[in-house]
């Protein structure tokens, strides 16, 4: 019969004596990531690998120091990177849909947003002025009193030779015409044109086509003239403006002389000031068309000689680090703003926005997985972005929209970043096994473990993150009992009594609640006393449903003996988990058998109330059943196995051996001691499997076994292979130091057999029987009586049916 666990077996506790220190306050502060080598050689191979689709995904439980661990490595890495380039759009004046984006050195776009503004401000003053001088003046008026004296003399010539001719030149509707006169010099009527005979007026008719013709000549020259004035002045004009715009252009682009790009554009920006020299001319107020209606000013624009800047890295130490908390598409990928004037919306080049892409080019982003898949189209652009290599600022809603609308379509940013990617495990597996881009984009896995092996090494660190925590918190730090809690702590959250959790925001959360406790009572230092005060009081907050079920049990609601013995009936243990708060709930198993050909019937299964992990333990009874009792000749027998009171889902294999007792009682006629609970897996060959939650199961029952009074034989029996998790609570261990109750481990289903039955299981012998006075050999004879009893059914069966035969004869 094994023998129960000792104290030293149920909490490795941690001799607060191996700490050299008085207090947390004089270790230094922990800098480093505690127990997650694996990872953090993969930070450091993806981090410092530059090829195309060496991203990375960290991968982990929460609180496993994922966020904390990239911002320090980050923080170190980056600042020794050169700084990236700063980008700019401006506008482009060949395609104004598609604005040219133009790339500077460090802190120089802003410089360049500077040096155009104030360019468009001297050229405002500068080119009126040319305009108003009186050289330009002169100039103009020499041209023009060219043309009019040209002009003059060409009409003064044609209109003496009309009068020679008896021919005048006169202003009509429709223009100048020759028209006739006499005499006197008034244009001849039509009645007397009329009264004059055929030969006269057909020689008025071919005199006046003939200077008619020659007056169509003058004017087209004069036109002729016209256009070459209007050329002529406004080469003038341009040649003025250029001399004012002329120098102070050279002397932007002498300074940016090296940027190919910028040198373009600013001739770009020459010729098109050149072409629109009356914008810059001063505006003359415009007459209202009534006295009392003020005219709105119509200012020009020079929205396209601005230099919008998207990227500043000039306060930027080192590569960019950008933390990403709200990946949408716009603020990833940037975006277009809109101005309403007058109900309408509109959109130029100046109003392109930077998004964190844009922020990050050049160094990198860290952004968590589930959230960039909770935004929509922030996945699908990620990946086209790491895959082209190149950030695209586009209206995402386009596509969606009835109706098509002009907008604008910037230049593409080549992308050089490092993209980080937080999330859960379950996340990673899933991108990796349902995406193939994913693949080729994330190659680089970081794996966060939730656990790290206990050493002198490690708890020494445990120690100095205790004492990183009080500090960043500006917390009381904590003596070495306190820390050996916080270690002790740690093993139970790890589940594992050689292990250590990593997962550091509950431990950090344990801290500054330890630190309450102590603070209300006016300590100066952090005691273990003050942990335990901190878990109990965090449990106390947390298990009202804890405490309900168990007065539901007390009161007789839920039926479960913690005393006695039944036949058929046991105490299995099962864990329930709230979210915040995991505690074990005894659960009363029972079985019953019968004779019959139906085998062991899951209850739960018929109901479906069964999961599939539950249903193959019943498999595994059933089969192990059969090659223990079946092996000489068959068994036939009915059975059924159910968790009373049960209005929820089974699920798990935890209460295989429970469920085993049961039924090997059932069949057996012997009863089960009800004083004690069983949890542990199974396989067919009777070798018990461990389970989870051990420690939460043993507390479960504890506790309602100390409500009804504890009286030395109560216990539970449990895998010997969970002895390594244990890390109980201290009334548990205290009641066992005490003797008040007790934990058996087994390996074997039959050790078990004998604690809940008082009686051996009993070996095979070589004929297949076992020996008087075991378990086993009642079970055996339990079932020969069963299949005597369904063959005796089966021959009666032959019998009535042989006897109606011989009647219907």
């Amino acid at each position: 019969m094994p023998k129960s666990l000792s104290i030293e077996e149920l909490y490795k506790c941690c001799d607060p004596q191996m700490f050299s220190f008085e207090t947390t306050s004089e270790l230094p502060e922990l800098e480093e990531t505690i127990g997650q080598e694996r990872a953090l050689r993969s930070l450091d191979f993806g981090l410092n690998l530059d090829s195309k689709g060496f991203n990375i995904f960290m991968l982990g439980e929460n609180g496993t120091g994922k966020s904390t661990t990239i911002k320090a490595i980050l923080g170190k890495k980056a600042a020794q990177e050169t700084v990236p380039a700063d980008w700019c759009y401006v506008y482009n004046f060949e395609d104004p849909d598609i604005p040219l984006a133009i790339s500077l050195a460090p802190g120089m776009a802003a410089i360049f947003h500077k040096d155009m503004e104030e360019l468009i401000k001297i050229l405002k003053v500068e080119i009126p002025k040319i305009f108003e001088s009186k050289e330009y003046e002169k100039q103009k008026n020499r041209i023009l009193e060219e043309f009019q004296k040209r002009q003059k003399e060409m009409f003064a010539e044609l209109e003496g030779d009309a009068q020679n001719k008896g021919f005048s030149i006169r202003k009509s509707v429709s223009g100048l015409m020759i028209v006739p006169i006499k005499k006197g010099g008034e244009p001849l009527t039509e009645e007397e044109y009329e009264a004059l005979d055929e030969r006269t007026k057909a020689k008025i008719d071919e005199i006046g086509k003939g200077l008619q013709d020659k007056l169509n000549d003058v004017v087209r020259e004069v036109r002729e003239s016209e256009k070459q004035v209007k050329n002529a002045v406004a080469k003038l004009e341009r040649e003025a403006a250029l001399s004012a715009v002329g120098h102070y252009m050279e002397e932007v682009k002498s300074k940016y002389q090296d940027n190919e790009k910028i040198t373009a554009y600013l001739s770009a920006v020459t010729e098109d000031i050149l072409d629109h020299i009356d914008d810059f001319k001063a505006q003359e107020e415009q007459t209202p068309p009534l006295p009392f209606l003020k005219m709105q000013k119509t200012e020009p624009t020079f929205t396209r000689y601005v230099v919008n800047v998207l990227v500043n890295n000039k306060d930027q130490k080192g590569a960019p680090c950008i933390f990403e908390s709200n990946p949408s598409y716009f603020n990833l990928f940037g975006r277009m703003e809109y101005k309403f004037q007058y109900g309408v919306a509109s959109t130029d080049f100046s109003l392109i926005k930077a998004g964190s892409l844009h922020k990050a080019n050049g160094g990198y982003i860290v952004i968590n997985g589930i959230d960039l898949l909770r935004n929509l189209f922030s996945y699908d652009g990620l990946k086209r972005a790491l895959r082209n290599r190149e950030i695209k600022i586009e209206d995402i809603w386009e596509q969606y929209r009835l109706i098509s609308t002009t907008t604008l379509r910037p230049e593409a940013i080549p992308l050089n970043v490092k993209v980080i990617l937080l999330g859960n495990p379950y996340l990673y597996y899933l991108l990796y096994g349902l995406d193939e881009e994913y693949r080729e984009l994330f190659k680089v896995k970081a794996d966060f473990d939730n656990r790290m092996e206990k050493n002198e090494e490690t708890l020494q660190k445990y120690a100095a993150f205790v004492s990183s925590i009080c500090r960043k918190g500006n917390l009381k730090h904590f003596d070495r009992t306190g820390v050996a809690k916080i270690v002790e702590y740690g093993s139970r959250l790890a589940e594992h009594q050689a292990k250590l959790s990593s997962k550091f925001s509950e431990v950090a959360d344990v801290i500054k609640e330890a630190n309450y406790w102590a603070r209300k009572e006016g300590s100066q230092i952090v005691s273990g006393a003050h942990v335990e005060t901190a878990l109990n009081e965090r449990v106390f907050r947390t298990n009202r449903i804890e405490e309900r079920l168990q007065e539901l049990v007390i009161e007789g609601t839920l039926i479960i003996d913690t005393g006695g013995e039944r036949v058929g009936q046991i105490n299995g243990l099962a864990v329930l988990d709230m979210g915040d708060y995991r505690f074990g709930k005894p659960s009363r198993i029972t079985a019953k058998t019968y004779a019959g050909k139906a085998g062991v019937i899951n209850i739960e299964r018929e109901t479906k109330m069964s999961g599939r992990i539950h249903e193959k333990a019943i498999l595994i009874i059933t089969h192990y059943i059969g090659s223990t009792f079946a092996k000489k000749k068959p068994v036939s027998f009915s059975a059924s196995i159910t968790f009373e009171q049960l209005y929820d889902m089974v699920e798990g294999d935890s209460a295989t051996c429970a469920e085993m007792y049961a039924l090997l009682s059932s069949l057996a006629g012997v009863p089960i001691r009800q004083d004690l609970a069983v949890t542990g897996s199974m396989d067919q060959n009777g070798d018990v499997q461990p389970i989870g939650g051990v420690n939460e199961k043993i507390e479960g029952f504890f506790d309602l076994c100390r409500i009804r009074g504890l009286d030395g034989r109560q216990g539970v029996i449990i895998p010997r292979k969970n002895v390594h998790n244990l890390m109980l609570k201290k009334e548990v261990v205290d009641a066992v130091k005490e003797g008040k109750f007790s934990i058996y481990p087994i390996e074997r289903v039959e050790e078990g057999l004998e604690l809940l039955t008082g009686m051996p299981a009993g070996m095979e012998k070589e004929d297949g029987t076992y020996p008087e006075g075991t378990i086993n050999f009642l079970v055996r004879k339990r079932l020969d009586e069963y299949a005597e009893a369904v063959k005796d059914k089966k021959d009666d069966k032959k019998d009535k049916e042989k006897d109606k035969e011989e009647n219907d004869r």
